[in-house]
């Protein structure tokens, strides 16, 4: 009964105010048998119950156990079976591609080419039960992408632009557009649990965070960190309660109250803080450090390495370094949650992780991997980046 108490407070309720309001509501998802009760007060929140191995979505069924890893200075995304841990192929896309994106339904995988420095961004679709990519579509600068939560838009992060671009999900035509003009280099986000607002990560000038009210497209507020540095992935904690935002100079990840909006916390990590998995159970955060404070042009075979931090107590649990070396950046968990995959930003490699023992497998891909993402994975919906499923 609590777990059905659960689903209307974090999904279902939400979900069914937002159809109500949304002209697209048909591409949004139902609301299940067991949203009928109303919820306790004292009903318990994880937003992450249903990332769990045991929760596949039909949408993703044949779907091909992949990794796709977007290699920025190679124009391309390598390919890599997760049974063989080769890759298997690799294909051109736009320019400088940054983020392989799940869309909102998990019926397709988005490519995210935002052309820096250029006017020739795009993203490109591909159809996870072939592998394959399909035309490219024009986009401003699509550094990175999430969904509206009720799935009604994709959210484009133009970082060069300072701007939030709200775009039908599946034909990429603009809806409307947030300026976010106190946001320099606006990066990554995560949503709260009721889905009332999202915050923002500012990479550029004194750094800082954004919270944006998506829904009425209204900036709600910056925050500056109590050090200044370079602010870069955000995670939700299980119980909805703090932000964790990844630094890449201050190296370590700050805790942020989401609701008041206020800094609560430091964890030291490691060299070049830069980007966080959760756990397939929820109750871990995998932190990746790079090795290096640089965005570009890193040395290889740095001191890069994986923070393992403990949701229920906020401190850090294990630490695995990359042998002989690496950069460890952006990624997932595999669907049974026993791989960790991460690019190796300035290694040409990507690095399977086991969980269990942190032992590291590194497969040889293009230039400069970035973003990847591992698919399947369980949820019900993605809300973006490589894979933030709820």
């Amino acid at each position: 009964m609590i777990k059905a108490y659960w689903w209307f407070k974090s999904f279902c309720a939400p979900l069914m105010f937002s159809l109500a309001l949304s002209s697209t509501s048909a591409s949004a998802g139902s609301c299940p048998e067991d949203c009928s009760e109303p919820p306790p007060s004292h009903s318990p929140i994880n937003i992450y119950s249903q990332t769990t191995a045991d929760h596949l979505s039909p949408a993703t069924t044949g779907a091909l156990p992949r990794v796709y890893v977007p290699n920025r200075s190679s124009n391309s995304v390598s390919v890599i079976d997760t049974v063989t841990l080769k890759e298997v192929d690799r294909f051109p896309v736009g320019r400088k591609p940054q983020h392989v994106v799940p869309s909102w339904d998990l019926k397709t995988l988005w490519v995210a080419n935002n052309a820096s420095g250029t006017n020739k961004g795009s993203v490109t679709p591909i159809e996870p039960k072939t592998g394959k990519p399909g035309h490219e579509i024009p986009v401003d600068d699509p550094y990175n992408m999430y969904f509206m939560p009720d799935g009604s838009a994709a959210v484009i992060v133009d970082e060069a632009y300072e701007r939030l671009d709200l775009r039908d999900p599946h034909t990429m035509a603009l809806k409307s557009a947030i300026p976010t003009p106190t946001c320099p280099g606006i990066n990554h986000a995560d949503f709260s649990a009721d889905n009332a607002y999202a915050i923002f990560t500012c990479e550029y000038g004194a750094g800082g965070l954004l919270k944006v009210d998506l829904k009425n497209q209204k900036v709600l507020g910056h925050l500056a960190l109590s050090k200044m540095g370079m602010p870069q992935d955000v995670r939700l904690s299980p119980d909805g309660k703090v932000f964790y935002v990844a630094d890449m100079m201050n190296d370590g990840v700050f805790l942020i109250d989401g609701d008041s909006f206020s800094e609560i916390g430091f964890i030291s990590t490691g060299i070049g803080t830069h980007g966080f998995v959760v756990s397939r159970d929820g109750t871990k955060l995998y932190v990746s450090n790079r090795g290096s404070h640089k965005m570009e042009q890193g040395r290889a075979h740095g001191p890069g390495s994986v923070t393992v931090i403990d949701f229920a107590t906020r401190s850090v649990v294990g630490q695995w370094l990359i042998p002989g070396g690496g950069s460890p950046d952006m990624g997932n968990v595999s669907a049974d949650g026993k791989q960790l995959w991460l690019s190796g930003r300035f290694d040409s490699e990507v690095y399977m992780i086991d969980t269990t023992s942190g032992a590291v497998t590194k497969i040889p891909v293009g230039v400069e991997p970035h973003g990847l993402t591992v698919w399947p994975q369980p949820g019900r919906y993605s809300q973006g980046h490589t894979g933030n499923m709820r």
